[in-house]
């Protein structure tokens, strides 16, 4: 397989990802561009990056469990968590270290066993109560000073495919996951 437009990912990163059962994802900013989008009748819109979607379905595969947290409640948020799968989301929740923590007991899963991805101060405390810390390069400065890894995509553009793709690296699934998409020689 040639790797040359692979990530270089941080040995660091690397070594707390592999050990990783959890990865919750702040929405606004991680999975979305950060933008409120309205229309003329008020109602919300979103766009969400469908390379996010694969990534987190890959990692699913893997048994690695993915649960949302995320500040504003929307209905379409739940549609697309739902669309993907994902069983754990927890909409309007402000305090996303509580929630997080929540999750942790619920899940019978230690806090070093989990990502947590956000943006913005409201996750500040999330990041630093997981095992991995993940942040996306159009966070907020003082985010990205204090997580383990940045990805290079911004949120709403690949971002948290970037951070499926480093778990699955870590814990030695990428090339399987990327070579399951491939035809088998002789089809």
């Amino acid at each position: 397989m040639t790797t040359a437009n692979a990530p270089s990912w941080p040995r660091e990163a690397l070594t707390k990802a592999a050990g990783i059962k959890l990865l919750a994802l702040d929405v606004d900013g991680v999975m979305t561009a950060g933008t409120l989008l309205f229309s003329a009748r008020g109602d919300e819109l979103k766009a969400f990056n469908i390379l996010d979607g694969l990534g987190i379905k890959m990692l699913m595969q893997t048994g690695v469990e993915v649960a949302v947290i995320t500040g504003r409640s929307s209905p379409l948020t739940e549609k697309r968590m739902t669309d993907l799968g994902i069983r754990h989301l927890m909409q309007g929740r402000e305090d996303k270290h509580i929630a997080l923590q929540e999750l942790s007991g619920n899940l019978h899963i230690d806090a070093e066993a989990i990502a947590y991805m956000g943006d913005d101060l409201p996750d500040l405390s999330a990041i630093q109560y997981a095992g991995l810390g993940l942040t996306v390069p159009n966070g907020h400065w003082y985010v990205r000073q204090r997580v383990d890894y940045c990805t290079r995509a911004p949120g709403g553009s690949g971002a948290v495919r970037e951070a499926c793709e480093l778990i699955l690296q870590a814990q030695g699934q990428l090339y399987a996951a990327l070579t399951a998409f491939e035809l088998e020689p002789g089809e």
